[in-house]
């Protein structure tokens, strides 16, 4: 196959569509994106969010060297897409189902986004991580809520001093990372993470994340409220009285999200 033939984002559905695994396959690339894949990626996270059996996805980088470099300055778009330009979501900001990064390798700019994006992310030993758009003068939003996952000035150090990567074990440290690993155990310990996810009742799962995301930026008590008022859907689910079930038969339950 040749390169203009080899496809540069992979998803594979394992566990009859319950686990999403996404691959950027990029590696002689650094596994940076172009404008096209942010545009397939965006549609990627979308389709996950609605299919109906998706319950957890992992998004990893090819090879073993780069997880993501971040935006591709100079391949030019094979489609020109008509309106104002904007970047796209490439990263699962707006999914409220669960995500994992795997990161197997460097994490910079972009890939430091799809990083900070996912709710859970464990890394490579050789995985570095930074956010090096102060080196090239380019924009990076997304910065506002990263004191979410870092202490404010790990982020300032982060951010402001571009021209700086951390170790995977450093990155850890700071509270970036929620596990190190050695490199060949990286999507063995991912795909636990995912397996145990199926396993969970989804609609409980869904609400909790949207509780932690949009209340960060609430204030407590309308927070609280907001989580009340959510988690009414869960009155009245198949799935409520199968978890109480499960825990008086002493058994595992079949969560089905009714």
């Amino acid at each position: 196959m040749s390169a203009e033939e080899q496809k540069e984002l992979i998803v594979e559905k394992k566990e009859n569509g319950k686990i999403w695994l996404i691959t950027i396959n990029r590696a002689e690339k650094a596994n940076s994106l172009t404008l096209d894949m942010m545009y397939e990626l965006e549609d990627t996270w979308k389709a996950y969010q609605d299919a109906e059996e998706s319950r957890v996805a992992i998004i990893t980088g090819a090879g073993s060297r780069v997880f993501c470099a971040g935006a591709d300055l100079l391949t030019p778009p094979k489609v020109v897409r008509p309106g104002p330009f904007k970047i796209p979501a490439f990263g699962p900001e707006d999914v409220w189902k669960p995500t994992i990064a795997a990161i197997n390798g460097h994490c910079i700019a972009g890939g430091a986004l799809i990083a900070h994006d996912c709710d859970i992310r464990i890394a490579a030993e050789n995985a570095e991580f930074g956010i090096a758009e102060a080196l090239r003068n380019m924009p990076a939003s997304w910065v506002r809520d990263l004191h979410l996952h870092l202490h404010l000035g790990h982020a300032m150090e982060m951010v402001l001093w571009g021209d700086k990567r951390v170790s995977a074990q450093r990155a850890y440290e700071m509270g970036f990372y929620n596990r190190v690993v050695p490199a060949d155990k990286l999507m063995e310990e991912a795909m636990s993470w995912a397996e145990r996810m199926v396993n969970l009742a989804p609609r409980a799962v869904w609400n909790f994340k949207e509780i932690i995301k949009r209340g960060a930026y609430m204030e407590p008590k309308l927070g609280r409220a907001f989580g009340q008022a959510l988690e009414q859907n869960l009155k009245g689910m198949e799935d409520t009285q199968e978890g109480a079930a499960a825990l008086r038969e002493k058994r595992k339950p079949n969560f089905k999200n009714q």
